[in-house]
C-alpha cells in the first residue's frame, strides 16, 4: 500500500469512528428524549435551532440545514410539529412564497422540560464513550471543540 493509499484508510478509519461516535449518541439522545418526553432527536434539533432566534422565525430551508434534512422531510416534520401545536408556520409578508417557522409557546415549554434531559443524556453517553478506546481520542476533541463556545 502506497502513502496516497495510506492516507484514504486513515480518512476512512476516521469517518468510521465518528459514525461509531455519532450512532452511540443518537441512540441514548433518542432514547431519552423519546422516553421523557415524546421527541425523537431532530424534532429537538428543530425546536432548539428555532428556539436560539431571539424572537426572530426561521425559513424552512434554514431550518433544513440545521436539521440536516431534505426539504420535504423539513416539511414533513414541520406539519407533525405543527399539528402538535408545537410551532407554526408564518407566511412572508414580502414574498408569498416564503414560509417561516417559530416556536409556539407549547413549543418552547417542551423544549425546556426536555432540555435537562437531552444534556444529561449526552452527557452520559460521552463520558460511556470516552471509555471506549477507539473513541476516546474523539471525545477528547468534542470537548476541546466546546470548551471553546
Amino acid at each position: 500500500m502506497g502513502i496516497a493509499d495510506d492516507a484514504v484508510e486513515v480518512r476512512a478509519q476516521g469517518w468510521r469512528t465518528l459514525a461509531a461516535l455519532h450512532g452511540m449518541l443518537e441512540t441514548a439522545l433518542e432514547k431519552a428524549l423519546s422516553t421523557g418526553h415524546g421527541l425523537s432527536v431532530v424534532e429537538y434539533t428543530v425546536l432548539d435551532a428555532l428556539s436560539r432566534q431571539d424572537g426572530w422565525h426561521m425559513r424552512m430551508q434554514q431550518l433544513s440545514r440545521a436539521a440536516a434534512l431534505s426539504g420535504s422531510a423539513t416539511t414533513r416534520l414541520v406539519t407533525r410539529l405543527e399539528d402538535r401545536g408545537l410551532l407554526t408556520r408564518i407566511l412572508c409578508k414580502d414574498d408569498r412564497r416564503g414560509i417561516y417557522t417559530e416556536l409556539t409557546d407549547e413549543g418552547r415549554a417542551l423544549l425546556e422540560q426536555a432540555r435537562p434531559t437531552h444534556d444529561a443524556a449526552l452527557e452520559k453517553s460521552l463520558a460511556e464513550a470516552e471509555q471506549v478506546p477507539e473513541l476516546s481520542d474523539l471525545v477528547d476533541a468534542f470537548h476541546r471543540v466546546t470548551a471553546r463556545t
